[in-house]
């Protein structure tokens, strides 16, 4: 009989272990066991980590009951049982005893000091759009694992942008994604929200979303103006809700593409009520408020230790000796912390002199951010005493963000604050 080359002078063969409640053994506690270790548990694996001590991550997985712990060096039989075994000590003896160990029980056996010596491999691994991308290099003589992590990394972010075209082929379930889209910038939205995006039927949008993203839609999918235009026009809520129920029972994948997150000031809520009335599936994607995203594109942290402990964000869309207001304004006005006020662009004198009569210092710090996080947007600074008239003197317009605090200043003089890149 001829002998047999060996292993490692052929390509692995790709396989996806079903490894649920099966038994995993992981040699060695540190920063590879950590980086293996997620996807273990996500894979519903009966792990027991075999090592002498583990970094905080891992000992926290242990602490949340993901896994077992054996505190000491591995020894003959500890993978007796296992379906799969991961090799990651910094004891090569060790790391050469368990691997000869793997190979008489027939065990799948990975090592992270020598690849050529395991029976298996493990690949640059990512997971986008319901799918898990796994790249193996085919060069037995070369193995090049930056290569193989940039494959993984230029499909998965191809699959998340839409660059790489994989549409679902199967029939889909009908239904709604209340989608925040963030507050303006397009590569602010989420991942999850960006999929659907690209996998929509229809989408129904607010002026103020991601407006950039509608281009990249396929011509095919059907786009409705929902946008809400301070003091103009405007599509009902009862409109906006009635089209999400037609084009869904229509069979449509729809998307309700919102700016910020669909529960801050977004009535969402209401949206999802329509939905659910009429028995209508619906998935609600959180997005980046604009509350905390735009101060901090404009280098305005809403906390900061020493100066704020709490903030508070607020519609200022209701006057505050409107009747309709539910705000207890006189109660924000003794608070220390930052306040963060949404819609209130043509209310701030009215809000400025109520928490000014109610003790609130007229020295206070504001900002205002207009247009935040888009290629427009633009800091003004005033105090609470001076907001009124520098928003007219300004022509500061909606939508922007006001930050009421001491955390406007700092960093230095406001003037002198630089702006914050957010890529």
């Amino acid at each position: 009989m001829s002998e047999q080359p060996p292993a490692h002078q052929h390509p692995a063969y790709p396989v996806g272990l079903r490894l649920t409640g099966r038994r995993v053994v992981v040699l060695g506690g540190g920063q590879v066991a950590q980086r293996r270790l997620p996807w273990l548990i996500a894979a519903g694996a009966d792990i027991t980590l075999v090592s002498p001590s583990a970094t905080p991550s891992v000992e926290a997985m242990v602490t949340a009951g993901e896994l077992r712990w054996e505190r000491r060096r591995y020894r003959e039989g500890d993978l007796e049982g296992a379906w799969y075994v991961v090799v990651a000590s910094s004891d090569a003896e060790a790391n050469d005893r368990a691997s000869a160990e793997a190979e008489r029980l027939r065990v799948w056996c990975v090592r992270s000091d020598d690849a050529d010596a395991a029976t298996a491999l493990t690949p640059a691994t990512g997971r986008s759009a319901g799918v898990t991308v796994a790249v193996l290099t085919t060069d037995v003589h070369c193995r090049d694992p930056r290569r193989s992590a940039a494959v993984r990394d230029a499909v998965v972010e191809g699959l998340r942008d839409g660059t790489i075209s994989a549409g679902r082929h199967r029939t889909r379930t009908p239904g709604v994604a209340l989608v925040g889209g963030g507050p303006g910038d397009p590569d602010l939205i989420t991942v999850k929200g960006r999929r659907l995006l690209a996998e929509a039927d229809v989408v129904i949008a607010d002026r103020l979303g991601p407006r950039d993203l509608l281009d990249e839609l396929p011509p095919h999918v059907e786009v409705i103006d929902a946008a809400k235009i301070p003091y103009g026009r405007f599509m009902a809520q009862e409109a906006i809700n009635q089209a999400l129920i037609e084009h869904a029972k229509a069979g449509k994948a729809v998307v309700r593409l919102k700016g910020g997150d669909p529960f801050v000031f977004g009535r969402g809520m209401e949206e999802a009520e329509a939905l659910a009335a009429e028995g209508i599936a619906c998935t609600v994607v959180p997005g980046i408020s604009s509350s905390i995203s735009v101060p901090g594109a404009a280098g305005i942290p809403v906390t900061h230790r020493g100066v704020a402990h709490e903030f508070t964000v607020v519609s200022g869309h209701v006057a505050p000796d409107d009747e309709r207001s539910l705000v207890d304004w006189a109660a924000l006005a003794r608070l220390r912390g930052t306040l963060v006020i949404l819609m209130g662009v043509d209310k701030i004198g009215a809000i400025a002199r109520t928490l000014m009569d109610h003790g609130r210092d007229g020295a206070t710090p504001v900002a205002l951010v207009q247009e935040g996080t888009t290629a427009a947007q633009r800091r003004v600074d005033a105090t609470l005493s001076t907001v009124a008239e520098t928003v007219a003197a300004e022509d500061v317009r909606p939508p922007a963000v006001i930050v009421v605090g001491e955390v406007v200043a700092v960093g230095g003089h406001p003037a002198a604050t630089p702006p914050v890149n957010l890529q």
